[in-house]
């Protein structure tokens, strides 16, 4: 019998070899470190969600009035985000990220006034301290881990969010329902200060920083002998200068990164500002069910960031990675998420619609690690800080305006039901377009090429 051979595979680049200065230890006790921080941003995120209901009962205020609260906390977040990408270069990380948690425990303090200028002060500083963090943090844990080995972290960075609201859920209702909504946003701001004392005995900038690869490659010969190179010395830093940042920008897997990020976090404004208020005023759940229906919401996209980019870190080390390891991926999460919404004002039976609001908030979180993943790809080392800014920036513009505008739905439809319905269907066909765009141009072996990214 004759034995035809296998074709040939096409093989990822070798991985990267630790450095001397690598410490196993020390990476994974940052990455949990990383992952209490992302509990804590997004617990942040929730705690005005889930108190939204007694609060907007005691101020009298309409959805229209809550919605511009909920959306005040994006109005810097981009901002801060962008300028804090750009500049982190200069910073150390470890800096950056203990200065973003003391001010998480500020912010918290102005809902103890409880008028609607005072919440509107503390979202926004909240905010503002807020809209680096996924983007720095992301920049910190990629300082420790070598590319082909970080998918996994930044799916655990992620589910830190996933997980943040899971838990914060239940905890935080407790504290509205037996103590006063205020006591939720008090214990927040312990529990970051707390971090702020961890992190700053235990913080540390990792041997695959931009710093550290500038101080290797200084000592390092100008030829293009490896250790001269910036990512796994192939690049030499001497002779081949990161592209311009626009270039960068302007990629195919970096503007496909930027839109599944949009997607998802288009979704993510509308769960975190309206989604307990829709299960207690259409489905007619209580608070405490309410909570358990978000954490059980948490639990699947913390499920689905475990599985899906540890699936593609595997394709990726075995030599096949590509679109269907890449841009299909997260596209695809945004596509069905925005699907599930779009069933959700049609269903009728209360299993389905819990089943599509489970679908609909949970599945578009797996674009969130990815489109980090894909863009660090096609960009080298030096530039990933400042590109990560203006990537975490864009993709997260939603926040800035959906709420509100969810809200102003809701209160000026002939009911309720409509203005819900008219805000999830107007939102899965934003994230139907995200997702198929980002499923067409995001190729990163092609920009990796051509931009001298890490691979």
């Amino acid at each position: 019998m004759a034995v035809h051979p296998l074709p040939p595979r096409r093989t990822s680049a070798p991985e990267t070899p630790d450095p001397p200065a690598y410490d196993r230890r020390r990476a994974w006790l940052i990455l949990a470190m990383v992952v209490a921080f992302m509990m804590i941003n997004y617990a942040d995120k929730s705690v005005l969600g889930l108190a939204a209901v007694p609060l907007m009962d005691e101020l009298a205020i309409d959805k229209s009035t809550y919605g511009l609260i909920s959306s005040s906390f994006y109005v810097l977040f981009s901002v801060s985000g962008l300028v804090v990408g750009l500049l982190s270069a200069r910073w150390s990380t470890r800096t950056m990220l203990l200065v973003m948690a003391a001010l998480w425990a500020v912010a918290q303090l102005p809902a103890l006034v409880a008028t609607v200028p005072a919440l509107v002060a503390g979202r926004l500083l909240l905010g503002a301290a807020e809209g680096p963090a996924a983007s720095m943090s992301m920049h910190t844990l990629y300082g420790w881990f070598p590319p082909g080995r970080r998918g996994m972290p930044s799916a655990l960075q992620i589910g830190g969010a996933a997980l943040g609201t899971a838990v914060a859920a239940p905890v935080l209702t407790w504290f509205i329902v037996n103590l006063g909504w205020r006591s939720a946003f008090v214990a927040l701001a312990i529990i970051s200060a707390a971090w702020c004392l961890v992190w700053y005995a235990v913080g540390k900038d990792g041997p695959y920083s931009a710093a550290a690869q500038r101080a290797a490659a200084g000592a390092a010969p100008a030829s293009g002998t490896p250790g001269a190179g910036e990512g796994n010395g192939t690049r030499p830093t001497a002779e081949a200068p990161a592209p311009p940042l626009s270039r960068l920008l302007l990629s195919g897997t970096v503007v496909g990164s930027v839109l599944s990020a949009f997607g998802s976090h288009w979704a993510l404004a509308v769960s975190s500002a309206w989604l307990p208020v829709y299960l207690q005023t259409q489905l007619d759940l209580t608070a405490s069910t309410t909570s358990v229906a978000v954490s059980a919401v948490s639990v699947l996209s913390l499920l689905l960031l475990l599985s899906v980019p540890a699936l593609v870190d595997r394709r990726k080390r075995h030599g096949r990675a590509g679109r269907a390891a890449d841009g299909i991926a997260q596209g695809a999460a945004v596509l069905v998420s925005g699907a599930a919404l779009a069933l959700l004002p049609f269903a009728e039976q209360r299993a389905a619609q819990l089943a599509l609001v489970a679908v609909a908030f949970a599945a578009h979180a797996v674009a969130i690690p990815l489109h980090y993943v894909t863009t660090a790809a096609v960009v080298p080392a030096a530039r990933r800080g400042p590109v990560f800014g203006v990537v975490a920036a864009t993709g997260t513009l939603p926040g800035m305006f959906v709420p509100y505008l969810t809200g102003h739905l809701v209160d000026g439809a002939a009911s309720e039901a409509t203005g819900y319905a008219i805000a999830f269907l107007l939102s899965a066909a934003v994230m139907a377009v995200c997702g198929a765009v980002a499923m067409l141009a995001i190729r990163p072996d092609r920009d990796a090429r051509a931009l001298g990214g890490e691979g």
